[in-house]
């Protein structure tokens, strides 16, 4: 329904114009929206025109007229006065009214069709037969962001996004849970990845800045057709949870971006787990090093496997690099000095973190 707040400005509005009094009431009389004072409503004479058959009438000095929703009396607008002004601007005042109710209706009913759309709960006939009733596009270049707050029904978070893209009526803003937002974004024709991403880098900063909200943004890949966003959506999910296992350290994440971390998150846990037995055979596991190895094997691996590079960027010599790399292949077998032991070593640490985090979950 719509609110009070809502109704009230309208009706100000109308009276700063007309100079005619206006209140709005429900079918019960109560006053939802008035200009003149609490002692002028007249809510004896509203509940005797409420169950009249008029759509307006005239009654001790003020007109009276039926508000409807879909047909039906959903509130009673009272204008003071029994003449020609006080009845057009009466009639005004029920039509802007109403329009508001369908306006609203249709802002709700468009947030539960993507609500439905996200969580894949409509056949294809019924996604484009919606989608021409709510005059939603149906082809058309779109991205779904998907962000998650920190703290569960993050309102601060929620009203930003809302200030930033609901201006837009291509764009929709709406929530399946309690944890996160979901922003479906228009493109324009020469938008791509790069503007994707700008856009999710600048939610990133607002929210951290101004909402003081602490948020991760992830986001699927760019889609041409309404009945996409759900694909567009779990892509989002999926970037979501796959970051938070392999790229904890990124803030934002693109589905299109995961690479390995991708195909790892879709293997079963029994598969992981014969993988780390065969390549380990009751050797140390990676998760079981401490600290300072693993450093060193992450910057030998951001520096592709450069000694010198890796040593002097740790502040060791580097002898004493080599000793430590040397420890690491009595320990568990791989020499990652070598291409294919450093691949097999590197996939090894993110099954291994992904066995981790799927413990977790199930706790």
């Amino acid at each position: 329904m719509i609110s009070g707040q809502v109704i009230q400005t309208s009706i100000d509005e109308l009276r700063a114009i007309t100079r005619i009094d206006l209140c709005v009431s429900d079918l019960e009389g109560n006053v939802v929206a008035s200009t003149m004072p609490e002692d002028d409503v007249q809510r004896e004479a509203i509940q005797f025109f409420v169950n009249s058959a008029a759509d307006s009438q005239v009654m001790q000095g003020y007109h009276f007229f039926k508000i409807l929703d879909d047909g039906v009396p959903a509130y009673i607008l009272v204008a003071r006065g029994n003449g020609e002004d006080a009845y057009m601007i009466g009639k005004i005042g029920v039509s802007q009214i109403q329009n508001l109710i369908i306006a609203y209706k249709e802002r709700f009913d468009k947030n539960n069709f993507i609500q439905n759309l996200l969580l894949d709960n409509l056949l294809l006939v019924d996604i484009y037969n919606r989608a021409k009733k709510l005059h939603i596009d149906i082809e058309a270049k779109r991205i779904v962001y998907l962000i998650e707050t920190r703290q569960e029904k993050d309102i601060n978070a929620r009203e930003l996004v809302k200030t930033m893209f609901g201006g837009n009526p291509r764009d929709f803003i709406t929530a399946v849970d309690e944890k996160s937002i979901i922003l479906v974004k228009e493109l324009e024709e020469d938008e791509d990845y790069e503007a994707a991403e700008q856009v999710a880098k600048t939610l990133l900063d607002m929210l951290n800045s101004e909402a003081m909200s602490q948020v991760r943004v992830a986001y699927g890949t760019i889609i041409h057709e309404i009945r996409s966003i759900s694909k567009s959506y779990k892509e989002a999910k999926m970037a979501l949870d796959v970051g938070k296992i392999f790229y904890e350290d990124k803030k934002v994440i693109a589905y299109n971006t995961l690479g390995i971390g991708r195909l790892i998150y879709q293997l079963p846990l029994p598969l992981c787990e014969m993988f780390m037995n065969e390549v380990f055979g009751g050797r140390q596991l990676p998760d079981s090093l401490d600290e300072e190895t693993l450093t060193t094997i992450n910057k030998f691996f951001e520096n592709s496997l450069n000694v010198s590079e890796t040593s002097r960027q740790l502040y060791i010599h580097r002898n004493t690099l080599v000793y430590r790399l040397e420890k690491l292949q009595k320990s568990t077998g791989l020499d990652v000095r070598v291409f294919e032991d450093a691949l097999t070593f590197r996939i090894a640490l993110m099954v291994s973190n992904y066995m981790k985090y799927m413990e977790r979950e199930e706790y």
